[in-house]
């Protein structure tokens, strides 16, 4: 496959670069649309990444709107994800209508890129190969069935979804999975992460705002109720709104109209809502920290995602799929799992579930030495039994100095704590980063490092 990027900040395109070539293979990148014909002539391209503007001083996306309609008259044009700055999210689902795949928005986050870009290039293979590419909803076990088969019952249906699912479990591929066998397919698929948002901003994200609506509002910003009209809007880790975002969220839902901030009248919108959280069911009923009248309007359907440890018996179809993905894009010889390996990872608890398990082949393929994968190739940490009463006395990240008595290493006493302090808050991200004394960024980064 061939990756192109189209943007005249070299910094940009440089950065793009280093990310997505070590899971994709080789990246081009050009600054000039004038060369992007003959780049495209000159070899296969099967994503084009685009910048909307390129003269100085232009917020437009006049020129980025003509180069990809250029694109789109090809016979057979690459896929394209639209680039953009946050106040060009208008220009962004213009783009969407004209043909584009997605939009990412500037500066980006890496993980929702290269999860956008793998979507972008499943979605050039066979159809057979992009249901497999759905790895989280692989299995054979009674419940991922019984998942699957409420799915197809529930997609072509208007009813909002809850997804209900520990992290890493695969809540936002079941959501993809909904909008795809849904009568809203063909329409855009937004998804926002509610928890990575702070208080100050996520009104802004969802509902938009005016200029000079705020201090920083330096231009108009569509909402992403908004951008993803006539679509599905996936809401992750909705448990995670303050009270008050969530009044407002209530308020939208039963109107079915968004003000944006600073505007003088409402917004008719026509979304699709699935949600998710991973927060204990049971906590979705305490009123302190979830609104009823909220919960009604998005349970309307309730799907729920079992954890990884739970169907054991998927454990070698996953982990046979992730290693074969990752030995085609890191080249690498195809090996076979030996029996004390495969063994070794149903036994496993796998706390951070299908993304930890990602994350081990990932690792496994890149630096196993022999010709066959072994248990200690997947580094496999066992999580120490310990009180979950005080996580803010880690020796990690507190002031303590007392020593765990087992001297565990540095990153088993850090992962070890990260366990305890979500387990205390029950899943929410806020209350966790509290208990840590930690941003909720800096809580997302440790949770991704070590598969949480």
């Amino acid at each position: 496959m061939s990756i192109l990027i189209l943007d005249d900040d070299p910094d940009v395109g440089i950065a793009a670069k280093l990310l997505l070539q070590r899971r994709f293979g080789p990246v081009r990148l050009l600054q000039q649309p004038a060369d992007l014909s003959a780049a495209l002539d000159a070899e296969p391209v099967e994503l084009l990444l685009l910048d909307m503007n390129f003269l100085p001083g232009r917020i437009d996306g006049a020129q980025g709107q003509a180069v990809l309609a250029e694109v789109m008259r090809r016979a057979q044009p690459p896929a394209v994800i639209v680039m953009t700055a946050y106040a060009e999210v208008n220009l962004a689902v213009a783009s969407l209508k004209a043909g584009a795949f997605d939009f990412i928005t500037k500066p980006w986050n890496n993980d929702k890129l290269l999860a956008t870009v793998a979507a972008a290039l499943a979605s050039r293979q066979p159809k057979a190969v992009v249901v497999a590419a759905a790895s989280a909803l692989l299995g054979e076990s009674r419940v991922m069935h019984e998942l699957r088969s409420l799915i197809r019952s529930v997609a072509p249906t208007e009813a909002n979804v809850l997804v209900l699912g520990e992290m890493g479990s695969g809540k936002e591929l079941v959501a993809r999975e909904i909008h795809a066998l849904s009568k809203r397919a063909g329409q855009t698929f937004l998804s926002v992460d509610l928890g990575a948002l702070s208080d100050s901003t996520l009104e802004s994200e969802l509902f938009g705002h005016k200029r000079g609506s705020f201090t920083d509002a330096r231009s108009e910003r569509l909402g992403r109720f908004q951008a993803a009209q006539g679509g599905t809007l996936f809401l992750d880790e909705v448990a995670n709104m303050p009270l008050a975002a969530q009044a407002k969220l209530l308020t939208v839902l039963e109107r079915r109209e968004v003000t944006p901030l600073g505007a003088d009248a409402a917004v008719p919108i026509d979304v699709r809502i699935v949600s998710a959280t991973n927060l204990d069911e049971a906590a979705l009923f305490d009123a302190q920290r979830f609104r009823p009248d909220l919960l009604y309007r998005l349970n309307t359907i309730v799907l729920r995602l079992p954890p990884l440890r739970e169907r054991r018996e998927d454990i070698p179809l996953l982990a046979q799929h992730y290693l074969a993905h990752y030995a085609a894009q890191y080249q690498k010889p195809d090996r076979s799992l030996s029996s004390q390996a495969l063994a070794g990872l149903m036994a496993h608890d796998w706390h951070g579930n299908v993304r930890a398990l990602r994350h081990a082949c990932e690792r496994a393929v890149i630096l196993a030495p022999g010709e066959q994968f072994e248990l200690a190739d997947f580094a496999l940490q066992r999580a120490p039994q310990a009180s979950v009463a005080s996580p803010v006395a880690s020796p990690v990240f507190g002031d303590s100095e007392e020593a765990s008595p087992a001297m565990l290493p540095l990153s088993e006493r850090e992962r070890a704590a990260l366990e305890e302090a979500m387990q205390a808050a029950q899943g929410n991200i806020s209350q966790a980063a509290r208990l840590l004394g930690l941003s909720r960024a800096a809580l997302y980064r440790r949770l991704e490092k070590y598969g949480l």
